[in-house]
């Protein structure tokens, strides 16, 4: 089975406690990048949650080449 690599789109407080962390916990499911209009809150989610990649424009996130799936949770 392919690996699905996730980017969300809005990684606020739901996303922090309740759907972020359980991309890393599914077998063959990686998230890989998180967006948020405010750049340094993205940055601060994607270090605290070892994300490897953070965007404040959700057309940088929809173009990365390295996600395959987009969670909106916004």
């Amino acid at each position: 089975m392919d690996e699905i690599r996730w980017g969300i789109v809005g990684c606020g407080d739901v996303c922090e406690v309740k759907s972020g962390p359980a991309f890393n916990k599914i077998k063959n499911s990686r998230l890989v990048a998180v967006m948020r209009r405010d750049a340094e809150k993205a940055r601060d989610f994607a270090r605290r949650h070892n994300v490897p990649k953070f965007y404040s424009d959700a057309d940088d996130l929809i173009h990365d080449s390295d996600i395959n799936a987009i969670y909106i949770a916004t």
